[in-house]
């Protein structure tokens, strides 16, 4: 036998709740995953201790625009509801890491807990080579934090 009706048979009831029943619903449901009752009041892209903290680094190197790059790794972070801790932007140009005091600092906000992880916009602000680019990045978890890389290559209209 065919069906010649159009469109779905059943339809879910619509549910006609008050505002005081969604309150109360919304209640149970916290109270069943655990959350206790003020904590559940918490704005998007926080938690009950405060949104995660990153530090913003940016290394000086040939032909590349800070400005854009600052603005592009903000924009970023916003987009993971991350708070900027700090923006660092080292001058001194492609050296090793560890002699690069902006590397230091950035470090040092992981290490004190002011952040949790270390955003850059390139690979290459931090390392050219993939050795000393994995210490690094071991080193900032040894810290308690993580390395966060934008992009893995800069794109060409970057430059200036």
């Amino acid at each position: 036998m065919v069906n010649t009706e159009r469109g779905p048979r059943w339809r879910p009831p619509v549910a006609r709740r008050s505002e005081g029943d969604a309150r109360r619903r919304r209640a149970l449901a916290d109270a069943a995953a655990g959350v206790a009752p003020g904590e559940a009041a918490t704005p998007p892209g926080s938690t009950p201790f405060g949104r995660f903290r990153c530090v913003i680094y940016l290394c000086r190197l040939p032909a590349v625009s800070l400005d854009r790059l600052r603005t592009e790794c903000a924009e970023y972070a916003d987009a993971f509801c991350w708070e900027i801790a700090a923006v660092i932007v080292d001058e001194a140009g492609p050296l090793p890491p560890e002699d690069r005091p902006g590397f230091r600092q950035a470090v040092g906000h992981i290490s004190s807990g002011a952040a949790g992880a270390v955003v850059t916009a390139q690979r290459s602000m931090v390392s050219a080579t993939t050795e000393e680019y994995d210490r690094v990045a071991r080193e900032i978890e040894q810290a308690g934090g993580f390395l966060h890389v934008m992009r893995a290559a800069p794109r060409e209209e970057l430059s200036t």
